[in-house]
């Protein structure tokens, strides 16, 4: 097991990683538990695989544990899923010392996080994250939420967990073109900081689309690492954090333009990094060669490289309104080179439209 540290001060927090840690969560996590009450919030796939060696475990250690199920899928990521989990949580009676325990992919973890920080102002919550994706992003950071019509992750709240407890097995009855999806996010960290780690990804994309347990062991723990660093200098986005939405502006855009879950957020994301490296190619000078080379470890994964068809006023229309625009101006993750990113708000909208095709 590798375990690392969010260091937030007295809200920092550890990061376990391992194979075979669902069996060992009442010992690794109990300690950290304000009381010996815990709610598990998860859905009926996951549920079926990996709840009952959850329960087990925490049982053995002590903790009373119930279990609160939500319907699976990014259409459920919803205020009115989120409404349905605090409603169940009033009839259980869980008081503030009740630790809601996310067990599953991004939907519940943003979801069970965001009615952890409303319920009674805020309950602790505990992250057991089931996709590669959640494992490498979603999970750490304190990001927390639920979709709108209008826009993704629009309504929402930080609310750091009491730790993260991430099970390398858990990904073995992960559909492939999930494990794609989370790929993406694990190629966006060595894209915007390390680019060391980028070229070690090119050399094990095969290993990791097979599920090798050392390469993905590796890959999570060097993107929780980069994850977690960030997080700690800026956990409230307001500067170096900004980096980790390289590609989210364009992504969140045809998530939101394709109807959600349609494309699957990884795969919007891997679309959104290649227009993104594109606008970079004539905004920062980055190499065309390395904007080739991150398009082309995307697409040998089996991720879409292209966006679907959408309007020049839609993309815009859909950007402008993304969280992370500043005084009416988008702002978008570009890179210099693999490895190193910068933030920009005063791009051309003559050079956007040629990259959007429009």
């Amino acid at each position: 097991m590798t375990t690392l540290t969010v260091d937030l001060g007295a809200r920092s927090y550890p990061i376990h990683i391992g194979a075979g840690l669902l069996p060992q969560a009442g010992t690794l996590l109990a300690a950290r538990l304000p009381s010996p009450r815990a709610v598990v919030v998860s859905n009926p796939v996951v549920a079926a695989h990996w709840l009952a060696p959850l329960r087990a475990s925490l049982g053995a250690a002590g903790v009373a544990v119930e279990t609160l199920l939500v319907p699976d899928g990014e259409t459920h990521k919803s205020w009115q899923t989120a409404h349905d989990v605090l409603t169940r949580l009033l009839e259980l009676g869980a008081d503030r010392a009740t630790t809601l325990v996310a067990l599953g992919g991004g939907v519940v973890g943003d979801l069970a996080g965001f009615a952890a920080a409303i319920y009674q102002r805020g309950i602790p919550f505990v992250q057991i994250p089931t996709t590669l994706l959640a494992q490498v992003d979603s999970s750490v950071g304190g990001k927390t939420g639920v979709n709108h019509a209008l826009g993704k992750n629009m309504i929402g709240a930080f609310h750091q967990p009491l730790a993260v407890l991430i099970d390398v097995e858990c990904l073995s009855t992960l559909p492939p073109r999930e494990v794609a999806a989370g790929l993406a996010e694990v190629f966006k960290y060595g894209a915007i900081r390390a680019r060391a780690f980028f070229e070690w990804l090119e050399a094990n994309r095969g290993a990791l689309v097979a599920r090798d347990p050392a390469a993905l062991g590796h890959a999570i723990a060097e993107s929780c690492r980069i994850k977690a660093e960030i997080v700690a200098a800026d956990e409230r986005e307001s500067g170096e954090r900004a980096l980790l939405n390289f590609g989210h502006t364009f992504g969140h855009a045809i998530e939101a333009a394709a109807g959600y879950g349609e494309w699957l957020h990884g795969e919007a994301v891997a679309a959104g990094m290649v227009l993104a490296a594109e606008l970079s190619r004539r905004v920062t000078g980055l190499p065309a060669g390395d904007a080739a080379r991150l398009g082309r470890l995307l697409a040998e994964v089996g991720l879409p490289v292209a966006p679907p068809r959408i309007s020049s006023a839609r993309w815009i229309e859909l950007m402008a309104r993304d969280k992370k625009a500043q005084a009416g101006a988008m702002r978008f993750v570009l890179l210099e080179t693999l490895g190193r990113a910068s933030v920009h708000s005063d791009v051309d909208p003559a050079l956007l439209r040629e990259v959007l095709g429009a």
